[in-house]
Order: C-alpha cells, then structure tokens, then sequence
C-alpha cells in the first residue's frame, strides 16, 4: 500500500480539486490511502477533506514538516508519498512511484518535477528553472531538489533518517541530504504534478530559490540556524 500525506492550513478554495485528482488514480483506490493533516484550519478545510481522504487529523508537531511526520506516524502503507493540497496530480502519479520503487531496488527516495496551475510565461519560466536545479543537481549529485509536492519515500527509510525536520522553508530539499546517505535518491523526469504559484508569486522566485538552497546548503538544522518565519497567503 502507498500512504499519501496532504498537509493542510485554510485551504477550502483548493482542496477538494486536489482530493479528487488523488482519488481518480489508475492504481486501485484499495491500494492506497489518503491521510490529511490539516493545521487547525479557521475554515472547512477539514470537513471537505473527510469527504475524499480516508484519515484526517489535526497535527500535534509543529510547521509543514511535523504535518507530514504526524502523516506518516499514522500511515499504514510501506510508501509514503507527499503532496500539498493545492496541487493537482496527474491520473498516473500513484502507479508511477510504485514502478518506480518496484524497479529501483536501491531507491530509498522519489521525486519528479513541477508545471505551474496557473498560464502565462512568467510562471512557466519559474518552474522550468526549478526544474533545471532538479536536473542538474540530479545529475550531478549534488543538490537534490525534492519538493515536499512531489515525492515519496520508503516507510522505513523515512522514518529511520528522522523524517523531516521541523523548520520553516527548505525541509523538502533538507531530507535528501540524509536519505541519499542510505539509498539512491531517484529523479523521474516523467512524475511531474500541477503547482500552485501563490507562494513564488508573493515572495519572489530567485528568492524562494535561494532560500531553499541556502537551507540545503547549511545543513537544515533547525536547532542551529534561524529561519524567517513566513505568513502564506
């Protein structure tokens, strides 16, 4: 079984499209589950959600990161994939990362790449130079550009390196620092996912960027670096 973990804070305007794309999978519905976690949320995040997701929580550990922990505390399947709630996933998400698993053995983490929900040439170029730092850092094994949107872990491997660490940008990318140090870190060009640009819209792409590699680059530690705390739109 895949376990899927949404975090969620506010976002009734966003995720039922994100539930129902999760629930129209090729992979039988009875081969995966869904589990939301949703931050408190002031709105009907929640009650939507309990519409879709098989699970949903109000976390206990702090930020986005102890979101996908608590999801995974609570998951019954031997993968772990996570997304947000204002993505859309493609039909074929799940079946992917499962052949994915299924054909890299020594695979401990998989993630893929990024296309923009909303038109125009300003986010498409956002998103093609994100995905140009999944590549090259792919490629070169060096910077593993995992957005926390669009990937996914073997349950035990997650759990063991310590899951994600609780801090406020940059613990996506953090985690393949200590995953890759157990298994291969795979890029699949193919698993690519709908992205929601509000965040780059409000902060700036070169910054949002930045900030994540700076993170990555420092060592993500939480206890030792202080990170801007950021109010999201």
């Amino acid at each position: 079984m895949i376990s899927v973990i949404v975090p969620t804070y506010n976002e009734e305007a966003n995720i039922a499209s994100c539930l129902e794309s999760l629930c129209n999978q090729t992979l039988p519905r009875e081969r995966y589950e869904i589990i939301v976690v949703d931050g408190n949320s002031k709105d009907a995040t929640r009650e939507i959600a309990e519409r879709y997701a098989d699970l949903v929580f109000v976390q206990t550990s702090k930020k986005v990161g102890g979101a996908r922990n608590d999801g995974a505390k609570a998951a019954k399947g031997e993968i772990i994939a996570t997304t947000d709630a204002d993505c859309i996933i493609p039909p074929d998400w799940l079946e992917r990362i499962e052949a994915d698993f299924a054909g890299h053995q020594d695979a401990v983490q998989v993630f893929g790449l990024v296309y923009p929900k909303e038109k125009g040439i300003k986010n498409a170029i956002s998103l093609a130079l994100a995905n140009f730092f999944s590549r090259v850092g792919a490629l070169t094994h060096t910077i593993y550009y995992t957005l926390g949107c669009n990937t996914a872990f073997r349950r035990n491997v997650f759990l063991q390196v310590g899951m994600y660490r609780c801090i406020d940008a940059g613990d996506d990318l953090e985690i393949a620092r200590r995953t890759r140090k157990v298994g291969t870190v795979l890029l699949d060009p193919k698993l690519r996912v709908a992205f929601d640009m509000r965040r780059y819209e409000q902060f700036g792409t070169l910054t949002s960027l930045w900030e994540w590699i700076a993170i990555v680059v420092r060592g993500g530690d939480s206890e030792t670096y202080s990170y801007s705390k950021r109010e999201y739109k």
